[in-house]
């Protein structure tokens, strides 16, 4: 008798372990949706080194202040983000804080990530914690004294950090509202299209303008609508077959980052997205702002 009732005991808890194991939906859509933003985000270009595991770490970015190496995102629990919390995760994004409660440097571009909704952000971090554990450890900053003082951050982000989710303009169009957020929140294009000041603070009035000193030094070029020093003269149609292929009106080709971020990232974007990007875009003011390369 005990044999025969522990035959449907097993079986029921058997059907138990399988079902746990096996996703809902509406894990499978958050997965599904937090790598789309992932690519919207640049993640793999940034936290992926040169022939390295996907997102674990180890790019280099030299600055002005000295070099920063990525850190590991992939799910190992004692190398990467395994343990974090949703808490956690979203106090990084939104706050520029580690779980340990020391500030992240500015290269981590929480300036803009901080306009990232609760619900993308979590989005991402289910598809992160979907990837497969990758063990490797964090390499150390190699930036001089004093800049290597995490504290120090303090006071930057209280000169230059507004921390906050993005807010739609009510009397835009839900296009230029998405574009707005693309742009300034998660694909954070003013990171890099944006120069900085000599604290490495965007420069106020300068928004999208270019810089000679963008990421390991390369020239990015001027995205507001200026005709003469910008894309002005583009239509919005070559702003989204940039993003599609790193093709320019004139039939170059981008390069460094911006090749890299088109690549692994923009490109996969829905059409849709990358017309927004270029509605925001070509509805931003105008800066005359001609970069060259440094001499």
């Amino acid at each position: 008798m005990l044999a025969f009732h522990g035959q449907p005991i097993a079986a029921a808890l058997a059907l138990m372990l399988l079902v746990r194991a096996v996703p809902t939906a509406a894990d499978e859509d958050a997965v599904t949706r937090g790598e789309y933003l992932v690519r919207a985000g640049g993640c793999f270009s940034c936290h992926t080194a040169p022939g390295g595991h996907p997102l674990a770490g180890g790019r280099a970015l030299a600055t002005p202040f000295g070099t920063f190496y990525s850190p590991n995102i992939t799910p190992d629990p004692e190398t990467g983000i395994g343990r974090w919390t949703d808490a956690q995760f979203l106090r990084a994004l939104r706050e520029g804080v580690r779980p340990d409660g020391a500030n992240y440097f500015p290269v981590f571009p929480y300036p803009s990530f901080t306009g990232i909704t609760d619900s993308d952000a979590l989005a991402i971090k289910a598809y992160l914690f979907s990837l497969p554990v990758v063990r490797q450890q964090n390499r150390p900053h190699d930036v001089p004294f004093p800049f290597s003082w995490r504290f120090l951050q303090t006071g930057w982000k209280l000169a230059f950090f507004t921390p906050g989710p993005f807010q739609p303009i009510p009397d835009r169009s839900a296009a230029y509202n998405r574009g707005a957020y693309l742009v300034t929140a998660l694909a954070h294009c003013g990171e890099c299209h944006t120069p900085r000041n000599f604290l490495g603070a965007t420069r106020s009035g300068w928004r999208l303008a270019g810089t000679p000193d963008g990421p390991d030094g390369q020239l990015v070029p001027n995205i507001t609508p200026d005709p003469g020093t910008g894309i002005g003269k583009w239509d919005k149609d070559d702003v989204v077959e940039l993003l599609k292929t790193g093709t320019t009106p004139e039939q170059s080709k981008v390069k460094g980052a911006m090749r890299e971020t088109i690549q692994d990232g923009l490109k996969y974007l829905h059409d849709e997205d990358l017309e927004a990007i270029a509605e925001y875009l070509f509805a931003q003011p105008a800066v005359v702002h001609e970069v060259s390369q440094k001499h």
